[in-house]
């Protein structure tokens, strides 16, 4: 029987989870380099989980000095089956209050100051992000937050932008025009490369404030955001908890979005051209694909 093993990302205001046995710590180093932090594995039931302050614990790093290969594949080497990140997100529509939930299921990806592949050096993949999160994995997130008490919704599209600055006016009035329902600084390039480490990947993003659209309020500020945050880390922690217990006793079956075995159809160079170098490396993230 297969087993579930979550990988649990935390962003900003959610740097521990609740409620973990046999919890120990790891100091961990990829071909990436080192994640944002130690890996903390632990278990609820029988469902392992890895969990992974995205920003490190004390939120050292900004959202562009995230080593976000580093973190995939510390979870893939971990042997994290689908991963799930909660993260703090300003909302550009009126329906998203600060405290809502999004199991958002499209991006838009607006960062640039980032690495955004594994790929590359002698060895290419092209993986489609056409559907960039696991359905299965996303309406299970939000079914679990619901049932802690969150207001949840499914479904939306969350623009990332680079930061570490809040948004101009003109750029919030922008991605409202684009049809975005959220903006954050983090779910890119994080869910790319979790799509090419064949990682099932979903999303909460929780609603902390208005972004500056709303010119009647006061623009976005970390003070305000933090109050919100204290109130969605507390849900946050909460829905992790009842999503591992949901899962205890469950067996895991592949995606049914073909995310398990998505390199199949993304390798395109000739095997004789590929760099010996750079497919050493590739191992950790992709040794299925690749042949051990």
């Amino acid at each position: 029987m297969s087993k579930w093993t979550l990988g649990i990302i935390g962003g900003s205001g959610l740097y521990e989870i609740d409620g973990l046995e046999d919890r120990r710590e790891e100091t961990v180093e990829t071909p990436w380099g080192a994640p944002s932090d130690a890996l903390v594995h632990g278990r609820i039931g029988d469902v392992k989980l890895v969990f992974l302050p995205r920003h490190g614990r004390g939120h050292r790093l900004s959202p562009s000095e995230v080593p976000y290969q580093a973190n995939i594949a510390a979870l893939k080497m971990a042997g994290v089956t689908d991963v799930l990140a909660i993260s703090a997100c300003g909302s550009l529509q009126e329906a998203y209050a600060p405290g809502d939930f999004l199991a958002a299921d499209q991006f838009i990806d607006r960062t640039f100051a980032r690495a955004k592949t594994f790929f590359g050096e002698g060895m290419v993949a092209h993986v489609s992000m056409a559907h960039p999160v696991c359905s299965r994995f996303s309406a299970m997130a939000a079914d679990v937050a619901e049932a802690v008490g969150a207001r949840v919704h499914r479904g939306g599209t969350y623009i990332a932008m680079e930061g570490p600055q809040f948004s101009s006016l003109a750029e919030s009035k922008l991605y409202r025009q684009w049809g975005c329902d959220v903006i954050g600084m983090t779910a890119m390039p994080e869910a790319k490369l979790a799509r090419e480490a064949e990682l099932p990947y979903a999303v909460l993003g929780m609603v902390t404030d208005y972004d500056c659209w709303r010119e009647e309020e006061e623009a976005v500020t970390v003070t305000n955001v933090l109050e919100v945050m204290a109130r969605n880390s507390a849900l946050g922690r909460k829905a992790v908890v009842k999503l591992a217990e949901n899962l205890s006793g469950t067996e895991r079956t592949p995606s049914p979005d073909g995310i398990d075995t998505c390199l199949d159809y993304a390798l395109i160079t000739a095997e004789a051209a590929r760099n010996p170098e750079t497919i050493h490396k590739l191992r950790a993230i992709a040794g299925r694909a690749l042949g051990g």
